[in-house]
């Protein structure tokens, strides 16, 4: 099979078909994360590494285009779903990416079930949305440290692309 291919077949375009390889995933530990992506950077790359060497499948929620521009306004995303996908699948570590259209994964953690939720440290453990489902079934949800001078915000700021 082509490289493309490969990567393509990461990807799942709807939140509510779970990902083709999740029954070949049954005695494996899932971590799950999910962001919009919208500028793939270093600090993207480095929290993502961090999240896979939580378990063994690395689950990337990815908010559609039309949930970026809800929750972070008309000028996002720069890049579509579908590139911000390509570039998420591409990645070694990464082994499914799955769009969501809510402006939260609640609903898609709550049918992955997955065994670790991971964000960014710059939430509380408690406030980060499906912590109620994951620790319910005995799951861990725990947070990564970001690394300082990379944010898709900044970037875009200093790029002046939404001036």
């Amino acid at each position: 099979m082509e490289t493309l291919q490969l990567i393509q077949n990461k990807i799942t375009p709807n939140s509510s078909l779970l990902p083709p390889h999740l029954p070949q995933w049954k005695d494996m530990k899932v971590v799950f994360t999910n962001g919009c992506f919208d500028i793939l950077h270093r600090g993207h790359v480095e929290y993502l590494a961090k999240a896979a060497d939580l378990g063994d499948i690395l689950v990337v929620g990815l908010n559609t285009d039309a949930s970026v521009r809800r929750l972070k306004g008309e000028g996002r995303p720069v890049n579509n779903q579908e590139a911000r996908a390509l570039v998420l699948a591409s990645l070694s570590f990464v082994d499914a990416v799955v769009l969501f259209d809510d402006d939260t994964p609640y609903n898609l953690i709550k049918t992955l079930r997955p065994d670790v939720l991971v964000k960014g440290a710059d939430y509380q453990p408690e406030a980060i949305v499906g912590y109620d489902i994951v620790t319910s079934y005995g799951g861990t949800v725990t947070t990564i440290p970001l690394v300082k001078g990379y944010s898709t915000t900044n970037f875009i700021d200093r790029l002046n692309i939404n001036q």
